[in-house]
């Protein structure tokens, strides 16, 4: 299960980038309180929990757990 901080992400978009199944976007609809567009999982079901987004975030905003 992949959990993100969203309070944390600097939507920086690196983790959109690693993952190899395209499931992660910025969510341009919603802004934190640091005034960035967040990370967001676009398919919760088809998330393999590789760990690369978890990896490449410079902030350690995502977690990777077992459901």
């Amino acid at each position: 299960m992949l959990k993100i901080r969203e309070d944390r992400c600097k939507g920086c978009g690196l983790c959109v980038r690693a993952c190899p199944l395209k499931l992660l976007k910025l969510d341009g609809d919603r802004i934190n309180a640091n005034g960035y567009h967040p990370a967001c999982l676009t398919d919760r079901q088809a998330c393999i929990s590789c760990c690369a987004c978890a990896l490449t975030c410079p902030d350690m905003c995502i977690e990777i757990t077992q459901a």
